[in-house]
């Protein structure tokens, strides 16, 4: 593993359970970036033509505050991963000023296959299909998808692709990113699924933004299995019976509120 990981026993960290006394240091606790003071913030506003039933004014300016949107935009074959997208979009909701919005990337594969796969249709679901076009309205991302061999499954990536009139014209250049996915094994590409994503943020010109560390004593634990990395929230699917976990789905909350909290401190002004 590499380094930082914290997969080695800490000689200065005590056993799960056992408070630390004066001479021990505790497992950091979750981390969430502290907003600014009021004065300090600067708010999202819009002007807003508001027109007069008189007809004796051309109209007066409102000034109203603005929600940040983050969109979760994601792909869920047999619904591990809309599970997380759910938990994601709580935890954005969470942090006044911002929303979090579930879209859908578009199926690739015919029905017949999916019922040959065992996989849930969702052609009547509330959850929209994402326009490509509709992304530049977005002040954030986190994204959401399985992995195939190691990397996103091809749903995922042939969304990417069609992206690629936002690309021309970089659209998405500044906009801040995350990655969140599901994995059936340990070893299935927890971290390699985020890792070699990344490329896509890159030659769009969007910011990177790994939930990290910041979850604090639940990266750490070792008592049982764990989906989720630096990288990311994460889930293990099993052989798609098991169901995410506590610390899984905690992550996952997590991070929807670390992303929210960036993007309200550095979002765009208006």
């Amino acid at each position: 593993m590499g380094k930082g990981g914290g997969c080695f026993p800490s000689k200065t960290r005590p056993p799960i359970g056992v408070p630390p006394d004066n001479n021990t240091q505790a497992s950091p606790a979750p981390l969430i970036p502290e907003e600014p003071a009021e004065e300090e913030q600067s708010p999202q506003i819009i002007t807003v033509v508001q027109d007069t039933s008189d007809g004796n004014h051309d109209g007066e300016l409102v000034s109203k505050k603005r929600r940040l949107k983050i969109y979760i935009i994601f792909y869920s074959m047999y619904g591990h991963v809309e599970i997380l997208a759910r938990k994601v979009k709580q935890g954005v909701d969470s942090i006044e000023g911002v929303e979090g919005v579930l879209y859908r990337v578009p199926e690739t594969l015919a029905n017949a296959t999916l019922d040959q796969m065992r996989a849930p249709h969702k052609g009547n679901d509330e959850v929209p299909s994402m326009c490509v076009e509709e992304m530049v309205n977005a002040d954030g991302f986190l994204f959401g998808f399985p992995t195939r061999f190691g990397s996103m499954a091809a749903q995922m990536n042939a969304f990417f692709d069609s992206t690629h009139e936002l690309w021309v014209e970089q659209k998405l250049a500044g906009k801040p990113a995350g990655f969140f996915v599901s994995t059936g094994t340990q070893g299935g590409g927890q971290e390699t699924t985020a890792l070699t994503a990344i490329p896509h943020l890159v030659h769009h010109g969007m910011v990177y933004v790994p939930v990290g560390y910041t979850f604090g004593a639940g990266m750490f634990r070792m008592d049982g299995i764990r989906g989720g990395s630096p990288y990311g929230a994460g889930v293990y699917s099993g052989d798609g019976s098991r169901e995410p976990s506590e610390t899984e789905l905690g992550l996952a909350e997590h991070q929807g509120r670390y992303m929210a909290t960036l993007v309200k401190r550095f979002g765009p002004s208006p």
